[in-house]
C-alpha cells in the first residue's frame, strides 16, 4: 500500500464518522418526536372517550336551558315597572259634535215657521186651531183711555208702537195688517207676542215703523209689541225673554268711510 493510498483512507473514514454521526443525530431528533405525538393526541382528545357522543349531547343541554330562566322573568319584571294607565282596556264612547246653539232671533224665526205651518195644515184639514196662550192666567183688563208706547227695533228697522184696549184691530202706517205684509211668515211674526201672552183679540194695535226691509220692520214690529205688553203686565217678561221677543238684533249695516268703496273694500292699489 503506497502513501497515497494510506492517505485517502484516512481522510475517507473520519467523512463516514461524521456521516453515522449526523444520522444518530437525525434519528434521536425524531426519536422523541414520534414518543410525543401520542402524548399529544391524548391531551387534544384524539382518544375515544369511553362516553358516547348521545350522552354528552344531554348533558350539554341542560346547561343551555339553564339561561332561559332569566330571560323569561325579565318581561314580568318590566310589566311591574311600567305603570299601568288607567282606563286603557276601555273602548272610547262615540261623541256626536255639538251644533252651534241658536240665537234668540233664530229660535223665534222658526217658532214663527212651525206656528204659520201649523196655521197651513188646519186650514187644510179643516179643524179648529187652538189659540197658543203661553200665559196661565186670563189677560189684563185695561181701561177704556189706557194707553201704552215702545219702540221695537231690529237691524235699520225703527216700528213705534201704541196698544189700546179693543177687538184685536192692527194698523200698520194706517194700512191693515194683511195689507201692509202680504206674506203670512211676516204677518205671523209681528202678532207672535200678541198669541204667547194671550192678548191676541184683546188689545188694538197702531204701529208706525220705517226703515230696514220687510223682515227686518216685522221683526221691529214684534220688538215693539213685547215691551208694550210688559209694560201692560210685568209678570209676562219670563215668557216673553226666553222665547227672544226682547232681544235686540243690532246687526246694522256698516257705513261707507272716505276713500273706500265700500265699508271696508279698498281700491285696486296701483303697482306702478
Amino acid at each position: 500500500m503506497t502513501e497515497e493510498e494510506k492517505r485517502d483512507v484516512e481522510t475517507s473514514e473520519p467523512e463516514a464518522v461524521e456521516e453515522t454521526s449526523a444520522e444518530g443525530s437525525d434519528a434521536s431528533a425524531a426519536g422523541p418526536v414520534a414518543e410525543e405525538d401520542p402524548s399529544s393526541s391524548q391531551a387534544a382528545g384524539d382518544v375515544p372517550s369511553s362516553t358516547p357522543p348521545a350522552e354528552e349531547a344531554e348533558e350539554a343541554e341542560p346547561e343551555a336551558e339553564a339561561p332561559e330562566a332569566p330571560a323569561a322573568e325579565k318581561p314580568e319584571a318590566e310589566k311591574r315597572k311600567a305603570p299601568a294607565i288607567p282606563g286603557a282596556d276601555l273602548e272610547p264612547i262615540a261623541v256626536e259634535p255639538e251644533g252651534k246653539p241658536l240665537s234668540a232671533e233664530e229660535k223665534a224665526r222658526l217658532e214663527a215657521e212651525a206656528e204659520e205651518k201649523a196655521r197651513r195644515e188646519a186650514e187644510l184639514t179643516g179643524e179648529g186651531e187652538e189659540e197658543p196662550t203661553a200665559a196661565e192666567r186670563a189677560p189684563a183688563k185695561l181701561e177704556a183711555d189706557a194707553r201704552f208706547l215702545a219702540t221695537g227695533k231690529r237691524k235699520n228697522a225703527i216700528a213705534r208702537v201704541i196698544l189700546l184696549p179693543g177687538d184685536g184691530k192692527i194698523e200698520v202706517n194706517k194700512r191693515p195688517l194683511e195689507e201692509f205684509f202680504p206674506r203670512p211668515l211676516h204677518q205671523t211674526t209681528a202678532c207672535q207676542p200678541l198669541a204667547v201672552s194671550g192678548y191676541e183679540g184683546n188689545v188694538d194695535v197702531r204701529v208706525r215703523v220705517s226703515g230696514g226691509g220687510i223682515s227686518g220692520q216685522a221683526g221691529a214690529i214684534r220688538h215693539g209689541i213685547a215691551r208694550a205688553l210688559i209694560e201692560v203686565d210685568p209678570e209676562l217678561r219670563g215668557d216673553l225673554k226666553r222665547r227672544g221677543f226682547l232681544t235686540r238684533d243690532a246687526r246694522v249695516k256698516e257705513r261707507r268711510k272716505a276713500g273706500l268703496k265700500k265699508a271696508r273694500k279698498r281700491p285696486q292699489f296701483s303697482k306702478r
